[in-house]
């Protein structure tokens, strides 16, 4: 952890380009390049989160915006993880730790007593912080884990 202030807040649409922007960033750095179709959530954050009443987050440093989480419902009492992002230069300062914090605290508020998420097998860097955030691997296919966090 650093002492780097930053601010985790609800998303706005003022946020929308940042938002994008970052959470596309982080892909193409980790495969190599970026084929947008395979995320049209990002086209309207607004739209496909806040809207219908789910929970989209940023975490925001000195004014810009340098991490994103999202918790959706995947059923009564069940929540997941998506969007989780964080700048790679304000990487390993607490970010992504504050943001899934803030994201388990909004998802026991909202009565969930499970989360999941996946990634892929490859990405060795979010395997390890999931699994340091309490998530454990549940299973795999070709590509993903998938795993979980039961919520007391």
């Amino acid at each position: 952890m650093s002492d780097v202030e930053f601010v985790i807040r609800p998303f706005t649409a003022a946020d929308q380009s940042a938002a994008r922007n970052l959470i596309l960033k982080g892909l193409g750095e980790h495969f190599g390049f970026i084929d947008e179709s395979y995320n049209p959530d990002l086209n309207d954050i607004m739209a496909h989160y806040i809207l219908p009443g789910q929970t989209f987050i940023v975490a925001e440093l000195q004014g810009t915006i340098v991490g994103t989480g999202a918790l959706i419902s995947e059923g009564e009492r069940v929540g997941r993880i998506v969007r989780m992002s964080v700048a790679r230069d304000e990487r390993r300062k607490g970010i992504g730790q504050a943001l899934m914090a803030h994201l388990i605290q909004r998802a026991r508020e909202r009565g969930f007593t499970r989360l999941v998420l996946e990634t892929n097998l490859a990405w060795d860097d979010a395997m390890g912080f999931y699994r340091h955030c309490g998530f454990f691997e549940e299973y795999r296919t070709d590509r993903l884990a998938h795993l979980a966090l039961e919520l007391l």
